[in-house]
């Protein structure tokens, strides 16, 4: 993918990507095998300050925990970037799994993930649309109300073979 037109429809949406995330406890941000590549779970912050903290249902909003998905789906991209050195090698976003801290009845999930989802394809295009679970939990990394991880297809490093199936 060309960085230079992430970069511009992210300055289009009035986004600026952030510094890419460093790993908060025993893991690394992005693992890259083959042509895949994982990011690790992300909750949103800024200026290292989380976002929207709490339960959906209870003290946050879903627009709240919409926001605080596509902020996740930024700093995604930002490690994404950070590992790969620019978005040339990214093909396409494959699937996201979008955890969403929320009180017992809560049954909005799917709207919190849109933000992380809507963002991801507004921002790449068609390769940002992908597969998805939205999945409820009761707690969250740091009292966070929402988290999630990108499964990204990328061309495989050089020197690195694709496997024959």
């Amino acid at each position: 993918m060309d960085d230079e037109r992430i970069l511009s429809r992210l300055a289009e949406l009035g986004e600026e990507l952030p510094e890419p995330p460093q790993a908060l406890a025993a893991y690394v941000p992005v693992v890259v095998s083959g042509s895949s590549a994982f990011v690790s779970g992300q909750v949103p912050t800024v200026d290292g300050a989380l976002l929207h903290p709490g339960l959906l249902g209870e003290s946050v909003t879903v627009a709240e925990g919409a926001a605080g998905a596509r902020r996740a789906a930024l700093q995604a991209l930002a490690a994404l970037r950070g590992e790969l050195g620019s978005f040339g090698p990214l093909r396409r976003i494959v699937k996201l799994t979008v955890y969403v801290a929320a009180s017992p009845g809560f049954v909005d999930h799917p709207e919190v993930a849109n933000g992380a989802s809507e963002f991801l394809m507004d921002v790449l295009g068609e390769p940002g649309g992908h597969a998805r679970a939205a999945v409820g939990m009761s707690s969250l990394p740091r009292g966070a109300s929402v988290e999630l991880e990108v499964l990204a297809e990328i061309e495989p490093p050089p020197g690195l073979a694709p496997r024959e199936p």
